[in-house]
């Protein structure tokens, strides 16, 4: 099961473009398993683990997702802008991942709302 998703557009697979994501997105302690490809290999200050790729066989969740991007970008927008690529992906990942947390997304609220600090009407009013 798919807890959390990002995607981002990359200019190519080089492991500068790779390195984006990771930064953006990873834990440094986090334990990540990739395919085999070489833009991994320099990659040297995450926990990487790399396996030959099996006919796409290894990693089914992932192709899940990707064709679940895909489908919902071809059928929500007409046309997709390149400059706004990363906008659509940044949606559809904020819409998976708060469709995993609704159990308890109200339950969170609450409890920042009763954790802050609170804002009386005089700091509301402007003078």
């Amino acid at each position: 099961k798919v807890k959390r998703f990002y995607a981002l557009k990359i200019k190519d697979f080089s492991s500068k473009s790779l390195r984006t994501i990771f930064d953006k997105h990873i834990d440094r302690s986090a334990q990540i398993v990739t395919d085999d490809w070489k833009g991994y290999r320099p990659i040297k200050d995450f926990i990487i683990t790399q396996i030959p790729s099996n006919k796409d066989r290894n990693f089914p969740v992932l192709h899940t997702m990707i064709h679940q991007v895909k489908s919902w970008i071809r059928t929500t927008y007409s046309w997709v802008s390149e400059s706004n690529i990363n906008r659509y992906l940044s949606e559809f990942c904020f819409r998976i991942n708060r469709s995993q947390s609704k159990q308890t997304i109200f339950n969170n609220l609450i409890k920042r709302m009763v954790d802050r600090k609170p804002v009386l009407q005089k700091d509301l009013i402007c003078s």
